[in-house]
């Protein structure tokens, strides 16, 4: 958006022809076209929903993701999702204090302090979003939504490597489960972990398989099908390895609920003055 148009709007919120409310619908729905890499960015995203838009690594060409990553920099912070080594290595040249997560795959320029500090064990085990893996090899794609859940300066925690195959492992964590909004349970193999999960606490659970396992696990196929046919209420399920798809669903979700408890204590002390 340019400044022309930005004073406008301003001037007629001023003015009082233009509420504020429409002038927000405004602010959000204005892109910005970089034909020479092919990119369309929306940095105005979180103004609809919440969430700044997230660049994916994977598939671009260098040019076009310095581009990207460029570009949304001069709206706020930037999240990269997906980078590999040599994509890493390149943000790293040209955006010198931004973070690079390995095991996450994820490139962070600004956002919250809570990401560096998320970057290095051990991780705390409790919060309003918790994270479970089934197995230590789950770790990865759980690493990338606690880290995105990081960026977005979420309250999270992660428990790890506490599947069927030893449920007295999850024994432990179970209050700091129950006090969860919500809990983001990651598992291969045969994937039954949520299910579990579901069956202990009165918050919903999003599913997330990954592609751990063996012969007939058929690349995560196996735990996407036990996500889907569990009999469990409670679970919905992500993609397989979509950490970053989970996140987002978590963190959309906390916002939902922050609003609607401020808007219920805004109720309240209506009732209590005027009644």
């Amino acid at each position: 958006m340019s400044k022309h148009q930005l004073l406008k709007i301003l001037e007629q919120v001023a003015a009082g022809t233009l509420k504020p409310e429409h002038a927000l619908e405004h602010l959000g729905t204005q892109a910005v076209r970089d034909t020479l890499h092919g990119l369309t960015l929306d940095p105005q995203r979180a103004l609809r929903t919440s969430l700044s838009e997230v660049v994916l690594a994977q598939g671009k060409s260098d040019a076009a993701l310095l581009a990207a990553v460029e570009g949304l920099s001069h709206h706020g912070p930037v999240l990269v999702s997906r980078v590999n080594p040599g994509q890493a290595a390149l943000l790293e040249e040209r955006f010198s204090v931004g973070c690079y997560w390995p095991d996450a795959r994820l490139f962070a320029l600004g956002g919250s302090p809570a990401f560096a500090r998320a970057v290095q064990p051990p991780w705390p085990q409790e919060g309003e979003v918790m994270i479970v893996t089934a197995g230590a090899a789950d770790i990865p794609v759980a690493l990338e939504a606690y880290c995105c859940l990081a960026f977005w300066d979420k309250k999270c925690g992660l428990v790890t490597d506490v599947g069927v195959a030893g449920l007295d492992r999850l024994t432990p964590h179970v209050e700091a489960l129950r006090k969860a909004r919500i809990i983001i349970a990651v598992a291969g193999m045969e994937g039954a972990l949520p299910g579990v999960l579901a069956g202990l606490v009165c918050c919903p659970v999003l599913a997330v398989p990954t592609s751990v396992g063996y012969g007939i696990g058929a690349g995560g196929f196996a735990a996407l099908s036990t996500m889907l046919s569990t009999c469990v209420p409670g679970v919905a399920t992500l993609n397989i390895d979509n950490g970053f798809g989970a996140a987002a669903f978590a963190a959309f979700f906390h916002h939902q609920a922050l609003a609607d408890n401020t808007h219920q204590i805004e109720r309240q002390i209506h009732q209590h003055l005027f009644v």
